[in-house]
């Protein structure tokens, strides 16, 4: 699920948010990604727009321990459901942008009526409905508020996938 897709130039980041928390600095490669989504396997939650897309994601999920954002807030509602959720970087310079002339704006617009994310509610016709096995994201934290706690659960639920991983690997040998 975790990957970097580059060709030709378009650059896309898909990442789970159990491995995005893990990395503090923004990769030097992922600089010019001005475009991000919060999604699920089956529903998209929140598409933005920003001059550096990863930061804009992490002031998301810091922003939701103090109701600052909406979608930061529901990805701590669901924790540790959210863990699995799927987070996405793109470039409005890709080249399934070029139909809105790569203009960042359109190209979040075109994300938008794409996906019909939850909590886009500005130029969205029909936002989705939060999924019903989804806490809403004013419900209670059901832990601690501290982000070093849940960088620390991300982390071993990242070492258990990978071993996994890893021992599937090996049997297939």
């Amino acid at each position: 699920m975790d990957r970097v897709d580059a060709q030709e130039n378009d650059l896309k980041v898909v990442i789970s948010l159990k491995r995005f928390l893990l990395i503090e600095q923004c990769p030097s490669a992922w600089k010019d990604l001005d475009l991000y989504l919060f999604r699920d396997d089956s529903v998209a939650f929140y598409v933005g727009q920003s001059r550096l897309a990863f930061a804009r994601v992490w002031e998301h999920l810091l922003g939701g321990f103090k109701g600052h954002s909406i979608v930061g807030r529901f990805v701590w509602a669901n924790w540790p459901v959210s863990m699995k959720f799927t987070i996405e970087l793109l470039s409005s310079q890709n080249e399934q942008f070029a139909v809105v002339g790569n203009d960042l704006s359109a190209a979040e617009r075109l994300m938008i009526q794409q996906w019909s994310p939850c909590f886009n509610i500005s130029q969205n016709v029909r936002p989705t409905p939060i999924p019903q096995a989804y806490q809403p994201a004013n419900a209670r934290f059901r832990f601690g508020r501290g982000l070093n706690k849940l960088i620390h659960e991300a982390e071993r639920a990242v070492k258990v996938e990978d071993r996994q991983s890893w021992i599937r690997e090996l049997e297939k040998e």
